[in-house]
């Protein structure tokens, strides 16, 4: 694992989106926070599904894996502006709007989402596979993910929500993602539609968990430890906040023994590949 988020790295290293242009800061902040690290969880999903049944299909899926790093990270970019999260800090560093300006960041976040299609449309794939692999992205990255659940987070601050609309906030928002992570993953290797769909909705559980862990880790650490602003959700709508931090920490505690004996009933391959990745991450909230 550690040698193929290796490759990924230097990957996202060699080609960091460019703009040719006597802008005097845009081409520096266009990458600062792709370089700035992060799990890199969503492209490491991807390639290593890949790896698990189309090992010698990597190297070409490396813009596919960067593309979804850049989607991703357009995200967060938008999720700190003033108008949604007001947040300092992201990966450890100053957030785009502090170190530059509102509107760099805004710029550099839809330059980062384009920028994502592109990597996609001319990795070294099939076009039938490229033109699925658009599909999951721009499905589960847009208003019917990650979009309208941002769009729900926003517009309910202040007011509590149910678990159940809360649970369909965050699916969109975090979940599908991470769960069209997996399935670009499976159809890259050519996996068969029942296997595609098994993964997806692995991928949606996952993605809850890590949602309620955000929410533990942002009650429970100081904005250093976390390496992005904390204990800046008192009027979200998080699972602390309507649970309790005993009930989100039970909520985690079932929810990764679920994602755990999932895990276990894949085929082997896939279970080899994802299991060296995952299961670091499914009680990270008992660290």
């Amino acid at each position: 694992m550690h040698e193929l988020l290796s490759s990924f790295e230097n990957y996202l290293l060699n080609n960091l989106p460019q703009s040719k242009t006597f802008h005097p800061c845009f081409e520096d902040a266009l990458g600062l926070m792709l370089k700035a690290g992060g799990k890199r969880f969503r492209p490491m999903l991807l390639l290593s599904v890949v790896k698990s049944n189309k090992s010698l299909l990597l190297e070409n899926s490396m813009p596919v894996a960067l593309g979804l790093e850049m989607l991703h990270t357009y995200s967060l970019i938008h999720d700190d502006l003033p108008s949604m999260d007001n947040a300092d800090l992201r990966r450890g560093f100053e957030t785009l709007h502090k170190k530059y300006d509102e509107v760099t960041a805004i710029l550099v976040g839809d330059a980062l989402n384009t920028e994502a299609f592109s990597q996609i449309a001319n990795a070294a794939l099939h076009n039938d596979i490229k033109i699925e692999l658009i599909k999951v992205l721009s499905s589960n990255g847009g208003i019917d993910g990650m979009i309208i659940g941002q769009a729900i987070d926003c517009f309910f601050e202040n007011e509590k929500l149910e678990l159940d609309q809360l649970e369909f906030l965050h699916i969109h928002k975090t979940a599908k993602l991470i769960a069209g992570s997996l399935k670009m993953g499976a159809i890259i290797s050519e996996y068969d539609l029942k296997t595609q769909d098994k993964l997806y909705n692995f991928g949606i559980d996952i993605g809850l968990l890590f949602q309620i862990q955000d929410d533990i880790i942002d009650e429970t650490q100081t904005s250093i430890e976390a390496g992005k602003t904390t204990q800046n959700d008192e009027a979200k709508n998080s699972f602390v906040n309507l649970l309790g931090l005993e009930g989100a920490v039970k909520a985690a505690d079932d929810l990764a023994k679920k994602c755990e004996y999932n895990l276990n009933e894949l085929d082997k391959n896939l279970k080899k590949s994802l299991e060296e990745l995952l299961l670091k991450y499914l009680y990270r909230h008992k660290n």
